[in-house]
C-alpha cells in the first residue's frame, strides 16, 4: 500500500483520494480529522506531484497550524512545508502585505493585538472624556466593530481620497477611533478580515493571482467559519473549485462571535464523506455522547462508533451540597492516583470559571497538585486578591497590602508619593499605612482622595470589631468604589467571581457559626486556600473551561457544575433561544468527547442564583438514556426522577419567559440603528428577521417600533439621534 495511505481506515481514504472539486468531510470528535489533512496534503505532493506553493491549509489557531506543519513535516520532504499552512488571519496577512499598497497602506502595517486595542480606546475616551460610567473600554470596542461591520469605513475613512469632513472625525468617537488606526496604520484582526475582502471585490488582479496559485484549498474547523471567513474561502475557489473542508458541526461552541454553523451544513459539496469511528473514548463515553447530541435538529446525523473495548460505564454523581460535589470529586482523583494514575491523567471542565472555587479548595485540602489551565486559580484572580487585600489591610496594616490597593481604584497616588512615603517608613521604622496616615496633613499627601482613604480604612477597621466578614465585604465593595470599578470594566466574570467569594465568606460564617470567628481568623484559615507557596510545578491535575478544553483529550474527565440555569446557561438561552440551547447542547458533546476511558458528570443541590431557585439537575443530564449511567451518592432513580421535575420546571419557565408582541411577518418597523425595514420571518418567540436596506438581521421584538411609514427615525428615536458623540445608544 501506498505509504501515505498506511494506518488509516477506508473512510480516512476515501477523504484523502477524494482530491478534485467540492469536498465537505463530516469529522466526528476524535475521528483523526487532523491525520487526514496532513495526510491529504502529502498525498498531493508525493502521488500527484503538486507543488506545495500550491496548496493553502488554513486552520483555527496558530497552535494548530503548528501542530498541522510538524504532521506534514513527518510525510513529505522538509522543503516541502511552506507557510501557506496557516490561519485564516495569516492568510490575509500575506495577501495585504502583497495588496494592501491598493488602498493606500504601506506593506509593513502595524498588526494590533486587544491589548493594543485598549490603549488606543483609552485614548479616544480621554479625548472625548467620555463618561467611563456609561462606556467602558470593553463597550467602546464592541461599538467599533459594530461600526465596521454595519458601515462602509474603508471607502469613508480609510481610502488616500475619502473626504470624511474632519468635524466627524471631532463629534464622532468611534470615527475618531479609526482615523487614528488609519493615521498609524494599524490594523486589527477584523480589519484582515475586511482589508482583504474589500480588495478582493474591488480589485481583479490579486484576485485572479490568488485564484490561479491555489490549485487546492483546505480548511479545517469549517463549522466554526464565519460569514466573513465563507466570503474569502469562496473568492479564493474561483479558480479550480478544489476546496476540501472539514469540521464537525457537532463541536460549533462558538456562535456568539459569529461562527455559525449554517455555512457548513449548507456547503454545496460534490462528495461528502462522514468520518465517525472514534479513537478516543470508549463505547460507554461515546454512548452518552451519541445520546446527548442526538436531541439537537441543525446538524448532520452521525454517530460516533469505536473498536476499543468497553470500559466503566459513566458516573453521575449527586451531591448534598456544592462542597460535597468538590470532596467526591477529589476522593474519587485520589483513589485512582493511588492505584497507578498521574495527576496529569485527569480534567476537571467547567462552564464558567466561578465554578472552580470549591473544586480548588477541595483538591486543595487533600494535598492534590493542580493547575487551571489558561487562566488563573480562583484565590489568585485579580478581583480576588484586590478584596482580600483590603481585608488584610484592615487587619495587619502591612505594607504588601497597602501598595496593592492604595490606587485600586485610582486616587492618584503616583511615584513621587511612594516614593517619599517609603523613606519617611524607613526612616521611622514604621509600616507605609502608619507613615501616611500621621503623615496626611504634608503637602505631598493632603489629597481629597487619600485623606478619604484614610477615612475608610480606619472607619472600617473599627467596624471589623463587631460586624460579620461579608458585612465587611459589601462595605469594601461599595465604600472604596471596586464594585463600581468593575462594573465600569463591564467584565462579567469578574463580577461573577466577586459574588462567589461573597457566598465563600457566608457558608464560612454558617459552617463557624459556633466558634468565635473574626477577620483574623477567617484570614488565616483562607490562607490555605491562598498560598503563594504552592507550585504547580511537576504534574498536576487540569482545571478548565469547556471551551478551553477543546482539542484536548485526557484519560479521566470530571465535568462538574451540571445544573440547569449554570449548563446550560439560561442566561444563553433566553438571548438566543433555540439557537443557544443547541450550542449550549454542542458544548456538553464537547465536554463528554474529551474523556477517554473515564467519565464523571456532577452536580449538587443548593440554591442557584442563576435561576433564583433550588439547583436542578441539568436537561443534559435528563437527556442521557437510564442504562448508560450509574447513578452515585445518596440517591435513588426515582428520587432522581422527582428532581428531573424541578428540572422541566426551569425549563418551561424560562421557555414561557416571553415578551407579548403584536408584530407579523410583512409588518413595517423602525430600528434606531438599522432604520426602516419589513419582518420577512419569525426567528422566535420573541425575535424576527428584519430585511433593512443594509441587510438582514435577527432583533428581539421589544428593540422593533412598527411604523407608520411617516414618523422620521428621529422622531422616532430622539434619544439615540440628540447625542451627537457616537451610534447606536
Amino acid at each position: 500500500m501506498n505509504k501515505v495511505l498506511e494506518n488509516l481506515n477506508n473512510k480516512q481514504i476515501e477523504a484523502v483520494e477524494a482530491t478534485e472539486g467540492r469536498v465537505r468531510v463530516v469529522a466526528g470528535a476524535g475521528s483523526g480529522k487532523t491525520r487526514v489533512l496532513a495526510h491529504r496534503y502529502a498525498y498531493l505532493v508525493n502521488d500527484l506531484g503538486i507543488d506545495p506553493g500550491n496548496i493553502l491549509c488554513m486552520t483555527f489557531t496558530n497552535k494548530a497550524a503548528r501542530e498541522m506543519k510538524v504532521r506534514i513535516s513527518k510525510l513529505v520532504h522538509r522543503a516541502h512545508v511552506n507557510d501557506l499552512v496557516c490561519t485564516i488571519h495569516g492568510f490575509c496577512v500575506k495577501f495585504l502585505r502583497r495588496d494592501i499598497h491598493r488602498i493606500g497602506y504601506p506593506s509593513n502595517f502595524i498588526i494590533t493585538d486587544e491589548e493594543d486595542n485598549k490603549l488606543l480606546a483609552k485614548q479616544v475616551i480621554s479625548e472625548f472624556q467620555l463618561d467611563t460610567k456609561n462606556i467602558t473600554v470593553k463597550k467602546f470596542l464592541s461599538e467599533v466593530q459594530l461600526y465596521k461591520a454595519l458601515n462602509p469605513y474603508i471607502e469613508t475613512i480609510i481610502l488616500p481620497e475619502s473626504d470624511l469632513p474632519q468635524e466627524e472625525f471631532q463629534n464622532d468617537y468611534v470615527k475618531r477611533y479609526i482615523q487614528l488606526q488609519q493615521k498609524n496604520f494599524m490594523l486589527d484582526f477584523n480589519d484582515l478580515i475586511y482589508f482583504t475582502i474589500y480588495i478582493m471585490d474591488r480589485h481583479e488582479e490579486p484576485l485572479n493571482y490568488w485564484q490561479q496559485k491555489l490549485n487546492y484549498i483546505m480548511v479545517d474547523e469549517a463549522q466554526d467559519c464565519s460569514a466573513s471567513d465563507w466570503d474569502i474561502i469562496n473568492h479564493l475557489k474561483g479558480g479550480y473549485d478544489n476546496l476540501f473542508i472539514v469540521g464537525d458541526p457537532d463541536q460549533c461552541i462558538y456562535e456568539w462571535r459569529g461562527a455559525k454553523p449554517d455555512g457548513f451544513l449548507s456547503f454545496p459539496a460534490e462528495t461528502d464523506i462522514i468520518l465517525n469511528q472514534n479513537y478516543r473514548s470508549t463505547p460507554n463515553i461515546l454512548d452518552v455522547a451519541n445520546s446527548i447530541i442526538s436531541h439537537n435538529v441543525n446538524r448532520i446525523p452521525k454517530d460516533l462508533f469505536t473498536k476499543t473495548e468497553p470500559s466503566k460505564i459513566a458516573i453521575h454523581y449527586h451531591g448534598p451540597s456544592d462542597d460535597e460535589e468538590g470532596n467526591w470529586i477529589a476522593t474519587q482523583i485520589e483513589k485512582l492516583s493511588e492505584n497507578g494514575m498521574a495527576y496529569c491523567d485527569f480534567a476537571i471542565l467547567y462552564r464558567a470559571s466561578h465554578l472552580s472555587r470549591k473544586i480548588e479548595q477541595a483538591l486543595l485540602r487533600k494535598h492534590i497538585k493542580y493547575a487551571v489551565w489558561g487562566g488563573i486559580r480562583f484565590f489568585e484572580r485579580r478581583e480576588i486578591k484586590d478584596i482580600l487585600a483590603y481585608f488584610r489591610l484592615i487587619a495587619y496594616k502591612d505594607d504588601l497590602s497597602f501598595k496593592r490597593i492604595i490606587n485600586t481604584p485610582s486616587r492618584r497616588f503616583g511615584n513621587v508619593s511612594m516614593t517619599r512615603l517609603q523613606e519617611i517608613a524607613t526612616y521611622k521604622n514604621a509600616s507605609l499605612y502608619d507613615s501616611l496616615y500621621k503623615n496626611i496633613n504634608s503637602g505631598v499627601f493632603n489629597k481629597p482622595s487619600i485623606v478619604d482613604f484614610i477615612r475608610l480604612i480606619e472607619g472600617l477597621t473599627e467596624k471589623s470589631k463587631y460586624i460579620p466578614v461579608s458585612e465587611l465585604f459589601d462595605l469594601i465593595l461599595t465604600q472604596s468604589g471596586l464594585e463600581e470599578m468593575y462594573r465600569t470594566e463591564a467584565d462579567n466574570e469578574r463580577l461573577e467571581n466577586i459574588a462567589e467569594l461573597k457566598q465563600s465568606i457566608l457558608e464560612y460564617e454558617t459552617a463557624n457559626a459556633e466558634d468565635d470567628i473574626n477577620l483574623e481568623t477567617y484570614l488565616q484559615d483562607i490562607a490555605l486556600y491562598t498560598n503563594a507557596d504552592y507550585k504547580n510545578d511537576g504534574e498536576t491535575v487540569k482545571l478548565m473551561t469547556i471551551h478551553q478544553s477543546k482539542g484536548l483529550e485526557f484519560p479521566v474527565v470530571f465535568v462538574c457544575g451540571l445544573s440547569e440555569g449554570i449548563f446550560p446557561s439560561h442566561r444563553t438561552i433566553r438571548e438566543r433561544k433555540k439557537n443557544g440551547e443547541e450550542e449550549e447542547r454542542r458544548l456538553m458533546y464537547v465536554a463528554v468527547t474529551r474523556a477517554e476511558k473515564a467519565l464523571f458528570l456532577t452536580e449538587s443541590e443548593g440554591y442557584n442564583a442563576v435561576t433564583r431557585s433550588d439547583k436542578y439537575p441539568s436537561r443534559f443530564l435528563k437527556e442521557i438514556k437510564d442504562d448508560l449511567l450509574e447513578i452515585k451518592g445518596d440517591l435513588t432513580k426515582e428520587e432522581l426522577s422527582q428532581l428531573f421535575e424541578g428540572t422541566q420546571q426551569l425549563i418551561d419557565d424560562i421557555e414561557n419567559d416571553v415578551i407579548p408582541t403584536d408584530l407579523h411577518i410583512g409588518d413595517k418597523v423602525a430600528h434606531k440603528f438599522f432604520g426602516f425595514g419589513e419582518i420577512i420571518e419569525e426567528s422566535s418567540s420573541t425575535s424576527y428577521k428584519v430585511r433593512f436596506e443594509k441587510g438582514e438581521r435577527f432583533i428581539q421584538s421589544n428593540f422593533l417600533t412598527l411604523w407608520d411609514g411617516k414618523k422620521t427615525l428621529e422622531e422616532l428615536f430622539p434619544k439615540r439621534y440628540n447625542n451627537s458623540n457616537g451610534i447606536g445608544l
